[in-house]
C-alpha cells in the first residue's frame, strides 16, 4: 500500500458554524476518520500546519507548506492538502512553481460545506483525493474536486456555493473519477526528483483596468511592487492618449527595472495584443510580458517566484515564458 500524507491547512472542510459563521476549528486527524475507507487502498497519516480561511492565506503561509511538502517527501509516496476554496486556485498554482516537476501527487481538495454536515461534499472529495494521491498515474500538483482532476495552474473558482465550484481554464481535465475509478485522460510524464522553492518575492499587484481609469492608480501600483500585472480589455487592449497618460508612466518605471505584464479580464481563450492597435502598439513601444493563456492566479505566483530568483531582464522572460505543470498553452 502507498503511503499518504494528509496536511491540514483549515478552509470550510475543516469548519464547525459560530456565532460569527464558519470558523475552521476540525483538526487534521478528524478529518481522516471521516473517510475512514481510504485506510482501504492506502497508508494514511495526518498533521496540521496550521488552521486558517483561506481568505487569510499569506505568501508565508504557501512557504510553510512547501516546506512541509520538501521535509516530509521522501516519507510518503503522495500527498492531500485540504485547503479553503477561496484561494485555492492561487495556492495549486504557487506550490506549482515552489515544488516542480514532482513525481509525487501533490493534491489539494476542500469542500463547499463542512465535513461533518450531512449535505457535505467534503467526504467524497476527500476520499477522491486520497484515491488520486494512491494512483501510478499521478503526479505534480493537481486540484480533485466534485470528481474533476485539474492542473495545478489552470483551474479557477467559478461559483461559490455549488458543489460544482472548479474549472480547468482553456486546458482539459487530466482526469476523472467517477464510482471509485479514475479516468485518466492526460498522463504528465513523471521527472526522477522534484525541485525546490522556497523563497518568494511577494512585491506583485494585480490592476484591473476599468474605463476612465487615470494613470495614478497604475504609478502607486508599481510604486508598491517589483511587478505589475495590467488586466486589460478583449485581447488585452490597453488604453492610448493623454486622457490617460499610460505611455510617460510606463516608460518612467520600466527604466527603474520594473515588470510589466499584461492580461486580459476575459476568463477564456488568453490574451493576443497582435490583433488590434490598442495592443500591438503597447507591444512594439515596450518590454512587456504578455500572459496569453495564464490564469490570473497561475501569473501572480509566477512572477512571485521568478522575482525571489532574479531581478534580471532577460531572465525575468525566460523563467516566464518556461512551461511549468501546463501553464502556458498553445
Amino acid at each position: 500500500m502507498k503511503k499518504i500524507l494528509l496536511i491540514a491547512t483549515g478552509g470550510t472542510i475543516a469548519s464547525h458554524s459560530g456565532a460569527k459563521g464558519l470558523i475552521p476549528e476540525i483538526a487534521a486527524n478528524n478529518l481522516l476518520k471521516c473517510v475512514p475507507e481510504v485506510f482501504d487502498f492506502c497508508q494514511a497519516d495526518a498533521i496540521q500546519i496550521y488552521n486558517i480561511d483561506s481568505t487569510n492565506v499569506t505568501p508565508d503561509h504557501w512557504v510553510r507548506l512547501a516546506t512541509a511538502i520538501r521535509d516530509h517527501y521522501d516519507d510518503y509516496d503522495g500527498f492531500v492538502v485540504c485547503h479553503g476554496t477561496d484561494t485555492m486556485s492561487y495556492t495549486a498554482a504557487m506550490i506549482s512553481y515552489m515544488v516542480q516537476h514532482s513525481p509525487k501527487p501533490i493534491v489539494f481538495t476542500g469542500s463547499q460545506k463542512p465535513i461533518d454536515k450531512e449535505d457535505t461534499d467534503g467526504r467524497i472529495n476527500l476520499r477522491d483525493s486520497f484515491l488520486y494521491a494512491a494512483s501510478n498515474d499521478a503526479s505534480d500538483v493537481v486540484i480533485v474536486f466534485q470528481g474533476k482532476v485539474i492542473a495545478g495552474t489552470r483551474a479557477k473558482k467559478i461559483r461559490t456555493k455549488s458543489f460544482n465550484a472548479f474549472t480547468s481554464v482553456d486546458f482539459p481535465n487530466l482526469a476523472a473519477i467517477r464510482d471509485g475509478r479514475i479516468i485518466q485522460y492526460i498522463k504528465t510524464p513523471k521527472q526522477d526528483k522534484p525541485e525546490f522553492f522556497l523563497q518568494l518575492n511577494d512585491r506583485v499587484g494585480l490592476l484591473t483596468l476599468t474605463p476612465g481609469m487615470k494613470g495614478e492608480i497604475l504609478d502607486t501600483y508599481f510604486r508598491y511592487n517589483d511587478a505589475v500585472v495590467l488586466a486589460g480589455y478583449g485581447t488585452g487592449g490597453i488604453p492610448e492618449g493623454d486622457y490617460y497618460g499610460f505611455y510617460e508612466l510606463i516608460e518612467s518605471w520600466e527604466r527603474k527595472g520594473k515588470t510589466l505584464v499584461v492580461t486580459t479580464q476575459v476568463q477564456q481563450e488568453g490574451s493576443d495584443m497582435d490583433v488590434y492597435q490598442v495592443g500591438r502598439g503597447w507591444k512594439n513601444r515596450f518590454d512587456l510580458l504578455e500572459s496569453y493563456s495564464m490564469t490570473y492566479e497561475s501569473i501572480i505566483a509566477k512572477l512571485m517566484w521568478i522575482l525571489a530568483i532574479t531581478k534580471e531582464d532577460d531572465e525575468i522572460k525566460k523563467l516566464f515564458y518556461k512551461n511549468i505543470n501546463y501553464d502556458l498553452i498553445g
